[in-house]
């Protein structure tokens, strides 16, 4: 007996120094084989404690998308002092940008001037690039708006440093990348994402379905893009899901960072350059985290797929 006991603490210690300093691995207490997926990279973590449920090429970088905007998210929040109630001016460079870049928008008007805490809004739900704009001019330092958001962008570079993202590196404040060296790893995206939904405001921005604009955009609201989280019609209204972010362009393909809630426990996963985003994270959470009303429930209950938003 005592001798069995010495062979499994063994070989849970070598689990462990193989899977490296990062994380932890795990495997969910049922112990089946994870989904195949069709994400070029994936990685899904247990939100409590880190360790490693499953992942494909969780090393390798790729481009992000607008999944940058939780670091953009991440960055303004963590400022020292900071004012929710801060109103900033919109510039009609931001909106000009959007327009320029076919990027995805906030609708944000001119001269209007919502708050920072209604700009995060605005950035995480339609994912709006005019938003995150007005976000990097705001906190960025520097004489000129392009001396602000370069800064703002170095300090996103100098938080992943600090969080040990070794294989991430920003050249914007949206994931529309100049120079295609807006990149990250499914592993550095998970890790963030833990410590972005450690910060009680952005928990609720994420996983809210819709917010008033207050009449800072043509829009009366602003809609969260993450299927997982909107109701059916227009949603697969998933279980248990908390947010997080999507994002999707031609280089980076469809992105979608996600986190799930059952039974006590909290899951967070990321997929990159994936078609099929929406399945593979209610497969991976169901796996995970027993299938409940899950994926298969979600689509019967809605009659199929839905169309998926392209951010």
């Amino acid at each position: 007996m005592i001798a069995s006991l010495m062979r499994r603490a063994r070989g849970a210690l070598a689990v462990a120094l193989t899977t490296g300093a990062l994380f932890t691995a795990a495997v969910p207490a049922h112990a089946a084989a994870p989904p195949a997926l069709t994400a070029a990279g994936a990685m899904l973590v247990d939100a409590g404690t880190g360790a490693v449920l499953t992942s494909k090429a969780p090393d390798t970088k790729r481009q992000m998308a607008s999944t940058t905007k939780i670091m953009t998210a991440v960055v303004v929040t963590s400022q020292p002092g900071l004012d929710l109630d801060r109103k900033v001016t919109v510039k009609q460079e931001y909106l000009d940008y959007v327009y320029r870049k076919g990027a995805s928008s906030a609708r944000l008007k001119a001269g209007a001037a919502p708050t920072v805490r209604q700009l995060l809004y605005a950035m995480l739900l339609p994912s709006g690039c005019d938003a995150a704009y007005a976000l990097a001019d705001a906190f960025g330092t520097g004489p000129t708006t392009a001396g602000r958001t370069a800064d703002f962008i170095a300090r996103m570079n100098a938080k992943a440093k600090a969080l040990g993202m070794t294989g991430t590196v920003y050249d914007s404040f949206d994931g529309i990348s100049p120079t295609g060296n807006n990149l990250t790893t499914p592993r550095d995206l998970a890790r963030l994402t833990r410590q972005a939904m450690a910060v009680p405001l952005l928990q609720t921005v994420v996983k809210t379905t819709a917010y008033g604009t207050g009449g800072t955009s043509s829009l009366a609201a602003w809609s969260n893009t993450n299927l997982l989280v909107q109701p059916r019609p227009t949603g697969y209204g998933y279980p248990g899901a908390l947010g997080v972010k999507t994002g999707t362009t031609t280089a980076a393909g469809k992105c979608l960072v996600f986190s799930v809630t059952r039974g006590g426990r909290t899951v967070i996963g990321v997929l990159l350059n994936d078609e099929e985003r929406y399945m593979d994270s209610m497969a991976l959470s169901d796996w995970a985290l027993g299938p409940a009303t899950g994926a298969r429930t979600a689509l019967r209950g809605g009659g199929g797929p839905v169309p998926d938003v392209l951010d």
